[in-house]
């Protein structure tokens, strides 16, 4: 994969990587060529990532094989594997004379965190955690001026990653649905939101410099529809955990679905503070006291992070691979190296166990210290993976059951789109925008006749699978979206007036 990109690392040395996982993995492939980086080999099971990995990357090797992914001639892999099969995927790589970038999280349980330690410390191979959040402009920004000193000490953090993604429970990571149509996702169907910790953990880490020592969570009930798993074992609900840090300061790490996706981050410090709404400003209030001034500022990229800009997650896929092709090509240490990457998976796992336990506080250990591995080394315990080819028994009929994840996909997106109508409606005259509400007819309006369609599709699943997991979150969704009302012919013909009204009136504003 030949480039004419400015060179950015002073040696002539190429790193061969292999991609394993092709659906996130992917979306590193551009940045990879600034990096020294060439892409040689893939590996999926799913035939249509090897075929787009193929597209992209002609000539190259790919296989559903990870025996022969690994036997190939490559330096490192990018893994990019099932979440809950990070550690034991990165262990064979490392086990087969390779450096390793690992999707988040590191590992599942803490057993599995000890073997992965000592497998990078036997193999001495690179192994780096791909968290890419902390490496924004903002965060980036804010690590310098806390390194600096311009804060003081930590005090206390609230940063969160509140993402409702329920769809990803029955598609791919690029929306194509599950297959068989009668299965959903390997990890995103059932698991539990503490364990996708690293986010929210992870910037408050590297801006601060501290570690997590401490970690309490309370259980909590409610849940979102549509989820296979409610919110005490699932990804459909919210809650935070409690951290300590190392300094004695306590974090709130805010992980979870709800109905308002957030990516708020604020921190305090003895000398000032700062408050992040990722995608929009950043504002400090610098002074030593609660009334100091509070401006904006504009954060200013490191150094390559014009490049960097151009890549996913606001830079941050960008500095993940740098950080790794740097570390394999001069030795100096990546922000997310093995230990790092312990100390932001652990207290997810940590913070799961304790709210399903009534919040029983746990320390955080430090796996540099081969005692505290010690303590740990039988420690398996874990959520219960819930079995993706178990959403319907094998007396249902495939014939109708096959068509369940591209019909669930379909109608979380229609049934929230009634639902946007239906409540807007609910407080129309209350906008302070009121030509705002346009939109938001306008999208069920074109909908309209496909949200018949997969309406009356679920209905018939839900019909003939009666008491079963897909029935109940397909009959979830049709509530949420208003079914007996929406499939009316009264209500189409409402909502088509509704929309002329509201086009009439502002179409031309």
């Amino acid at each position: 994969m030949a480039t004419s990109n400015p060179r950015i690392f002073d040696t002539d040395k190429r790193i061969r990587l292999g991609i394993w996982g092709l659906g996130r993995g992917m979306s590193f492939y551009s940045t990879c060529a600034l990096l020294n980086v060439d892409v040689v080999a893939g590996c999926d099971y799913n035939e249509h990532m090897r075929s787009n990995f193929l597209q992209a990357n002609p000539g190259a090797f790919v296989s559903a094989d990870a025996e022969a992914f690994l036997a190939q001639d490559m330096d490192a892999v990018l893994l990019a594997t099932f979440c809950p099969a990070h550690a034991g995927d990165a262990i064979r790589c490392l086990n087969a004379g390779k450096h390793v970038l690992s999707e988040v999280t590191a590992f599942h349980t803490l057993a599995e965190g000890v073997r992965l330690v000592e497998a990078v410390e036997r193999s001495g191979k690179v192994y780096n955690l791909a968290e890419n959040y902390p490496f924004t402009a903002a965060n980036m920004y804010l690590a310098r001026k806390w390194k600096e000193g311009l804060f003081g000490e930590l005090m206390y953090a609230e940063y969160e990653y509140v993402h409702e993604c329920r769809s990803l429970a029955y598609t791919y990571i690029d929306g194509l649905p599950v297959q068989p149509g009668n299965t959903v996702h390997n990890w995103r169907s059932w698991l539990q939101f503490h364990y996708y910790c690293t986010h929210s953990l992870g910037p408050i880490m590297i801006i601060t410099g501290e570690r997590p020592t401490r970690v309490v969570a309370l259980p909590a009930r409610p849940s979102l529809a549509g989820y296979l798993l409610g919110n005490e074992e699932g990804m459909g609900g919210i809650a935070p955990s409690l951290i300590n840090m190392s300094n004695g300061a306590v974090v709130r790490n805010l992980m979870g679905a709800t109905t308002n996706d957030t990516h708020i981050q604020r921190l305090w410090g003895t000398l000032g503070s700062a408050e992040l709404n990722v995608g929009r400003e950043l504002t400090l209030r610098l002074g030593g006291s609660g009334g100091s001034p509070k401006l904006e500022v504009r954060p200013r990229w490191d150094d390559l992070g014009e490049l960097a800009a151009k890549t996913g997650h606001g830079g941050g896929d960008f500095w993940m691979v740098y950080f790794f092709a740097r570390q394999i090509l001069t030795g100096e240490p990546a922000p997310f190296e093995i230990f790092a990457a312990c100390d932001v998976t652990i207290p997810g796992i940590l913070a799961y166990r304790s709210s399903t336990e009534g919040g029983t506080p746990y320390t955080v250990p430090d796996f540099r210290q081969p005692e505290a591995r010690a303590a740990w080394r039988e420690d398996h315990w874990a959520q219960q993976h819930f079995d993706p080819n178990a959403v319907f028994p094998v007396t249902c009929d495939a014939g109708i059951t096959q068509h369940f994840s591209a019909t669930m996909a379909a109608l979380i997106r229609y049934s929230t789109a009634y639902r946007a109508y239906a409540d807007w409606e609910r407080v129309a005259s209350d906008l302070a925008r009121p030509a705002e509400l346009l939109p938001i007819v306008e999208n069920l309006a074109n909908q309209y006749h496909d949200l018949l369609t997969t309406y009356a599709l679920a209905r018939r699943i839900v019909a003939a699978c009666p008491g079963t997991d897909g029935a109940r979150v397909l009959a979830e969704m049709l509530a949420l979206g208003g079914e007996a009302v929406a499939t009316t012919p009264a209500f189409r013909t409402a909502l088509l007036a509704r929309r002329d009204a509201l086009k009439a009136e502002y179409a031309h504003g």
